[in-house]
């Protein structure tokens, strides 16, 4: 009966995690691997977990974009195998460094990571929220070399703080060159799976088989595949921007506390900061549906015409 439970709570995290991904196309794994250590998960654990329930979705995601056309084979590879590399040594690094004897590595690997989430979050809100566009569209592709450092960065990060591919690679790609949305979107997605295999792999070198969370795997295998088709109703009704604030300000407070509990233990001053943080992530939410409103912005590839056309800098999605 008890781990029916556990497979139950993770369910809804991974229904969660599929519901913000298919709404924003992106942070499956933010949102998961920021619910799993809220539910007592360790960092570790929730990576590997987040990973290893990705091989399935991620595979099925990259099969259908590349079955449509939406593959940039140019960009695949060169994004892909280096965010595989990328994933491989983050999810080593971050399985040695949280299964050493001092409890003090545990507590630092905890902290670590969601400071990469507090970070990851703070990318939602400035990208829904502010609607900045940090690098300016300028060409085509960007050099090999700039994808393979995007790819590995955004691979490390990804498996060692449980998600980060999606917003790290897509409004960089879709913000740095004028590839049509529809080809960044799938071909991030088709490369996902080669830094999920890689992840997997890295955590299956550095955990023994006992310590693979497969309560927890499942769970959000099933919360996810339950949510997908509603996840995909539901993206072109909700409000893409709001709803990004909305996760983004979630994932920053909760992780803010995670940190802010490694400096401090006094009640007023972690209650006062989460009051604030609450009253301005929903001021930004309203904005930012009101803004919304008053523009249209466009979120899937439908909203775009033609299959091949390149997009002007004002039709970037914020």
């Amino acid at each position: 009966m008890q781990e029916l439970f556990e497979t139950l709570r993770y369910s809804i995290a991974g229904a969660l995690a599929q519901l913000v991904d298919g709404t924003l196309g992106m942070a499956f794994g933010v949102t998961s691997a920021t619910a799993l250590v809220f539910l007592g998960a360790s960092a570790v654990a929730a990576s590997a977990a987040v990973h290893f329930a990705e091989l399935g979705t991620t595979l099925a995601s990259g099969a259908s974009h590349w079955r449509e056309g939406n593959v940039d084979k140019h960009v695949l590879l060169r994004i892909g195998i280096p965010g595989g590399i990328g994933a491989f040594l983050g999810a080593t690094w971050l399985t040695r460094i949280a299964t050493e004897a001092s409890s003090a590595a545990a507590s630092n690997a905890k902290v670590y990571m969601a400071g990469l989430l507090l970070l990851l979050g703070m990318s939602l809100i400035i990208r829904f929220g502010l609607g900045i566009a940090i690098v300016k569209a300028k060409k085509k592709h960007l050099r090999g070399y700039t994808m393979a450092v995007l790819g590995l960065v955004a691979g490390f990060v990804d498996a060692s703080a449980g998600g980060g591919w999606g917003p790290i690679t897509t409004p960089t790609l879709l913000t740095a060159t004028k590839t049509h949305p529809r080809l960044v979107i799938g071909t991030v997605s088709a490369a996902e799976f080669l830094v999920a295999v890689s992840a997997s792999l890295g955590f299956l070198f550095g955990m023994s088989q006992s310590e693979i969370p497969l309560t927890v795997v499942g769970g959000l295998l099933i919360g996810g595949v339950i949510m997908a088709p509603f996840a995909a109703k539901f993206a072109g009704r909700l409000p893409h921007a709001p709803f990004g604030v909305l996760i983004g300000g979630m994932v920053v407070i909760y992780n803010s506390r995670t940190i802010m509990s490694k400096f401090t233990t006094n009640p007023t001053i972690n209650w006062s900061l989460f009051v604030v943080a609450v009253i301005f992530t929903a001021l930004l939410a309203l904005k930012a549906w009101n803004r919304e409103k008053g523009k249209h912005i466009p979120h899937t590839p439908e909203d775009f015409a033609g299959p091949e056309a390149e997009i002007s800098e004002d039709q970037v999605p914020q």
